[in-house]
């Protein structure tokens, strides 16, 4: 697939970028490269690939689930920028 300036001219306008015609001719020469890389790899043989999710084969990790005391509210507070009683006090952000 060829990509042409009044493609990159039509991807700018829905971007609402303004592009230079230097930059229109570097994007076109970019994005025609990505392309004909993609369509190398859409030739490749993967029939025999399995499909992952990730990419290192690991299992999810946990860990024992333990009791533990908590951060004093006291110590927790020292950080709030601002605090009413127990609680962080945050601006107002619903009228």
């Amino acid at each position: 697939m060829k990509i042409g300036i009044k493609d990159i001219e039509y991807i700018a306008t829905l971007s609402r970028i303004e592009l230079s015609d230097t930059e229109k001719e570097m994007y076109v020469h970019q994005i025609d490269d990505i392309l004909s890389y993609i369509e190398k790899l859409n030739k490749l043989n993967t029939e025999k690939v399995k499909p992952v999710t990730h990419t290192v084969n690991i299992n999810n990790v946990f860990r024992e689930d333990r009791l533990e005391t908590s951060t004093p509210l006291e110590v927790v507070l020292l950080n709030a920028p601002s605090k009413m009683g127990a609680f962080f006090k945050v601006p107002k952000v619903i009228e």
